[in-house]
């Protein structure tokens, strides 16, 4: 990661893995052909795979600063330009490109790199700011935002134009670390001299636009917007054609003065800018070589400042036109000022939006993951119960088995028991058969007697019965007799 000045919150894992996964998923489904901004780490060699826009790809030296941080700047997964970002001045230092061709402004859609202010995130990829909302540690720290351009009568100002190049590298320009504060017009005429420049007097000159490499730089100064963002005080451009033929050579612009363009040899503009710069290296180092491309360049690029200066139709419009360009300004201000106010009130609804969606997600997935936690506790408890039935398993079955052997041998017993109680019936049977004949002769004596007193109980009996009955029947005789024979009288 690129270094940073200023410490940055930490987030825990799961928090970070989280803001990560939206992140991710909202750059998707929104924006599917986003730009990517990476910051160079420390320990790659210059620019990375950004190196190829560099002569030699060798980047200039001397600028060691600890708030100077390099970034790759990318779209759709192809480098496109280089950039030196001050986190100190919130401005780019310099943008290193090569020119495509010229094309017509596409529609902006400006970006922010997230790294810069918050070097641990993971994200690789330059977003809208409205989307970094709540995902980004100490947003805006190290880095300009739109909101710092609202209402400050600053417009952002391309280091590297859009006017200079084609699609995709085109749209890989509208970002804000590519962009310094100019006021309207600076940044107008800006853009048109160094549109003129290239396509008119450099690349003309220059046998193959690959061999064209074009730095762009600002250098700072103490005015700021609203305290943050640095206002340059100058503007420069650094050329050269790394052929056989080779030349190299610098152009600055005054902010004070939009209508300056000085030329002057790299060496001179190396002087200007921070002690101990080098812009190129190899053919294009030090004093051009060619100097008759040179001359003819310093013509056209004298013929070009002449033209917007010094009696042109540019210069003698300007004139005319200044007094209703006044009048339209003083009646124009109140509007642009209410849709800057409109603007700014939409961007903030945006990052309010897009900060409570995120709470809201934030809560969901919160909850997503404890239900998921609970899951997981039922489930490891689940195998907990499982694991401890299963062991008991081999326990069960031996007593099953033991219980079974325990029954067959009672079974075997109840059999041996019976089959003993059977073998025992014929024994007693025969010993009961032999020994009948003795009973039975020893029984007769008794039997002769017990028939003895039989026969004459008997005899008693009837005898007893007989006398009975005639005692009866004289009982009843004399009864009769009484009741029917009259008693007679005592004198007979």
């Amino acid at each position: 990661m690129g270094p940073s000045p200023y410490p940055a919150q930490a987030d825990s894992p799961r928090e970070r893995t989280m803001k990560a996964l939206i992140l991710f998923w909202l750059c998707v489904l929104l924006f599917p052909g986003f730009s990517q901004g990476r910051v160079v780490g420390e320990d790659e060699a210059g620019f990375a795979e950004c190196n190829v826009f560099f002569p030699g790809q060798v980047p200039p030296e001397g600028f060691t600063e600890p708030f100077h941080v390099k970034i790759c700047q990318q779209y759709n997964r192809e480098p496109r330009f280089a950039t030196l970002y001050s986190t100190k001045d919130k401005i780019p230092l310099y943008s290193a490109f090569k020119y495509t061709k010229a094309a017509q402004n596409e529609e902006e859609s400006w970006l922010v790199e997230p790294q810069v202010d918050d070097p641990d995130n993971d994200q690789q990829e330059m977003v809208l700011e409205a989307d970094l909302v709540g995902t980004v540690a100490n947003l805006g720290a190290n880095q300009a935002l739109t909101s710092d351009y609202v209402g400050s009568g600053y417009e952002r100002g391309l280091l590297n134009p859009s006017l200079l190049n084609e699609e995709d590298f085109q749209t890989a320009t509208y970002t804000l670390t590519n962009a310094v504060p100019l006021s309207p017009s600076l940044s107008k005429t800006w853009h048109r001299d160094i549109g003129r420049v290239v396509e008119q007097a450099l690349a003309p000159h220059c046998p193959s636009k690959d061999h064209l490499y074009l730095l762009a730089g600002a250098i700072p100064s103490s005015v700021r917007v609203k305290g943050k963002v640095s206002v340059p005080e100058a503007l420069w451009l650094a050329a050269c054609c790394d052929a056989a033929e080779g030349w190299s050579l610098g152009l600055v612009k005054k902010t004070s003065d939009e209508n300056s363009l000085a030329d002057l040899k790299v060496g001179e503009l190396e002087e200007q800018l921070l002690a101990g710069i080098e812009l190129f290296k190899g053919s294009c180092g030090g004093d051009s070589k060619n100097k008759e491309k040179v001359e003819a360049i310093l013509q056209a690029v004298g013929q070009i400042r002449a033209g917007g200066q010094v009696g042109t139709n540019d210069r003698q419009e300007s004139k005319e036109s200044g007094l209703v360009r006044k009048v339209a300004g003083i009646i124009a201000t109140p509007f642009i000022k209410l849709l800057e106010l409109l603007i700014y009130l939409l961007v903030e609804l945006v990052k309010f939006t897009f900060y409570f969606l995120w709470l809201v997600i934030k809560r969901v997935g919160s909850t997503l993951l404890d239900g998921a936690s609970s899951l997981w506790g039922g489930v490891v408890s689940y195998l907990q119960a499982i694991s401890m039935v299963l062991i008991s398993i081999p326990y069960d079955l031996g007593r099953v088995v033991a219980n079974i052997s325990l029954g067959f041998l009672e079974i075997v017993q109840d059999v041996a028991f019976l089959t003993y109680r059977i073998l025992r019936i014929p024994v007693g049977f025969v010993l009961h058969l032999a020994a009948f004949p003795y009973h039975s002769v020893c029984a007769i004596p008794s039997v002769l007697k017990d028939l003895a007193a039989g026969i004459g109980g008997t005899f008693s009996l009837a005898v007893d019965a007989t006398a009975t009955l005639l005692q009866g029947f004289y009982y009843v005789a004399s009864h009769i007799a009484k009741r029917f024979i009259p008693k007679g009288s005592s004198g007979d």
